[in-house]
């Protein structure tokens, strides 16, 4: 905050406008984000798209069982700029421009919450936007933030997201996404003879005997946490370690090869492949290709290709009578676990949490908060042959994600997941933006995306940053943490950093500069900066403070616009999805 601090003190008005910045960012801090519904405020009712969707309906009537149960009384609806701002967020990973903002709130049609997420879903002019926020997302899952980036990596992180760009901008359907991820043969490298960037998710999971590889297959697709049970049986769990390396047994065919640029030593690449896997039996011959593992008391004992469901394939290693990993994309495709995981996945995406938690651990051991929805939701998405964009539209156009995120007395103590309550979803929960979100809705507000570039030279520049926010924001764990938590670096980094720096500047021909100019009465241009940011005009207090600013800065609009901003921007409520 120090630099902060010295633009203030440097412009010569010192105490009194330091003072009444500190005020306004005390407003911003204390706003109603985090306030309790009062008691005499009026719940809204809720309509949208209700009675025409039986899926909407459905999540409807379950979540309300809960309400029922617990005596629970459901946040107010929320606002009409609250929805949209989350909606853009969890749709399109940045909030609304203003002119989108403002053409929602002016529209009069009772039915626009369903024409806005069918427009955000299959408009065209939205699909690049829609691509890029879910390529970001499937990214992380499958190889994390900084997959890709390591030293010698044989993961090219470029080619995954190439893959993953192409098919959600044709909406290539998930369980054909599941196959070719799980299944992948081909060289990881965009340009590269043979280039399939799907490969990217297994280049570096088949070290140690591919143990990574079944325990992120596993996870990731089947929500099944078997891990621990690689060397013991779970406790808990009714995963086995038999049954982990009967999962193991799929990916013993595959390798990962390094690929060389022609006449040189350079690695161009990786390449995966299928070949012949002869066991480790100690023999030559692969029709009965055993692996072996050690019990905890010393025993050993031989596995052989066996789903979680208990079907098994053939035993040879010879890829020309058995493709094991082949046969694993179809039985993962035909278990129930893939659409009730999806599902689970999406919803928490949406809402905050999922029925389990965590998300891909799921089970007899860990039941499902609302049991009878996520079959139901599960067996729909089969049904519509996993197009998970009908599974997005229930979802956001239900009651659940249309409520305030601001509590009452009757759930603000039961339905708190942060204190160990499952979650009841009688409210919105609030929950910090990605980095990618925040990035991005940086460049929505300043209206930066008007001159960005090139796709790649967007990418890039998200990219550098993104690195700086992993070296900055890494856990004591040595994890990639995805949001902001209130550690001092993140702090400092909003403060101070250069993407905000750019955010707030004032120079000639920046977003900042061309609302100065603008031909309008300050409180509109106040006005302006409040709903390009949080969706909402300021509230009196924070528009008489506002004021003040621009009082004390005797004539200079565009730096009490540029404190103001900046004020704003910092906020809780901004860096919130809520």
């Amino acid at each position: 905050m120090r630099n902060r601090q010295n633009q203030v003190l440097n412009g010569g008005w010192i105490c009194c406008s330091w003072m009444l910045l500190s005020g306004f960012i005390v407003a911003l801090v204390s706003n109603q984000v985090h306030a309790q519904q009062s008691p005499g405020q009026k719940v809204a009712v809720y309509s949208a798209a209700e009675s025409g969707i039986p899926e909407v309906r459905m999540i409807n009537e379950r979540v309300r069982q809960i309400w029922k149960e617990y005596e629970i009384t459901p946040a107010a609806t929320a606002t009409d700029g609250e929805w949209v701002r989350r909606l853009h967020l969890d749709i399109l990973g940045r909030i609304p421009t203003v002119d989108e903002l403002n053409t929602f709130l002016g529209a009069k049609d009772p039915d626009k919450r369903t024409k806005l997420v069918a427009s955000l879903l299959y408009d065209e002019s939205y699909t690049e936007e829609y691509a890029r926020n879910w390529t970001t997302i499937w990214t992380n899952v499958l190889i994390g933030r900084s997959g890709g980036t390591e030293r010698n990596s044989l993961t090219n992180r470029e080619g995954l997201q190439k893959y993953l760009r192409d098919s959600f901008a044709r909406n290539k359907y998930y369980d054909k996404m599941v196959h070719e991820l799980v299944t992948a043969t081909g060289h990881n490298s965009p340009g590269a003879e043979n280039f399939n960037g799907a490969v990217n998710f297994l280049t570096m999971k088949l070290d140690e005997k591919a143990s990574r590889a079944t325990a992120e297959t596993a996870k990731i697709f089947l929500g099944l946490q078997v891990q621990c049970t690689q060397c013991h049986n779970h406790p808990f769990n009714e995963w086995k370690q038999q049954k982990f390396w009967e999962m193991n047994a799929f990916f013993r065919q595959t390798r990962a090869l390094r690929r060389f640029v022609p006449g040189t030593r350079t690695v161009s690449g990786a390449e995966l492949i299928d070949q012949d896997f002869a066991g480790e039996g100690g023999t030559s011959e692969a029709l009965e290709a055993d692996i072996f593992y050690e019990l905890r008391n010393g025993l050993t004992k031989v596995a052989y290709p066996v789903f979680v469901d208990g079907t098994s394939i053939g035993r040879s290693g010879y890829v020309e009578d058995v493709i094991r990993r082949e046969e694993l994309g179809k039985l993962i495709l035909s278990s129930e676990y893939l659409e009730k995981t999806i599902v689970n996945r999406m919803w928490a995406h949406f809402m905050g949490y999922g029925f389990t938690k965590p998300i891909d651990d799921m089970g007899p051991h860990n039941p499902a908060t609302h049991p009878v929805l996520l079959d139901y939701l599960a067996s729909q998405v089969r049904k519509k042959n996993f197009d998970l964009k009908p599974l997005i539209g229930w979802i956001t156009l239900s009651q659940p994600y249309a409520l305030s995120s601001r509590t009452n007395a009757t759930n603000v103590k039961v339905d708190d997941p942060l204190m160990g309550e499952t979650p009841k979803f009688s409210h919105f929960y609030l929950r910090q933006m990605r980095a990618e979100e925040l990035y991005e809705s940086l460049v929505i507000a300043t209206e930066a995306q008007k001159t960005r570039g090139s796709y790649s030279e967007q990418e890039k520049a998200k990219g550098d940053w993104l690195r700086q926010f992993i070296v900055a924001f890494g856990t004591d764990d040595g994890e990639e943490t995805t949001t902001f938590n209130g550690t001092i670096p993140q702090a400092l980094m909003m403060f101070n950093g250069d993407l905000i720096k750019r955010a707030t500047s004032k120079d000639n021909g920046s977003f900042l500069s061309g609302v100065a100019k603008d031909n309008t009465r300050s409180v509109q241009k106040i006005n302006l900066l409040f709903m390009t940011a949080l969706a909402r005009k300021p509230t009196k207090k924070e528009l008489t403070v506002a004021n003040q600013l621009l009082l004390a800065r005797k004539g200079d609009v565009t730096g009490a616009l540029q404190d103001i901003w900046w004020a704003v921007l910092n906020s809780n409520e901004f860096i919130l999805n809520h």
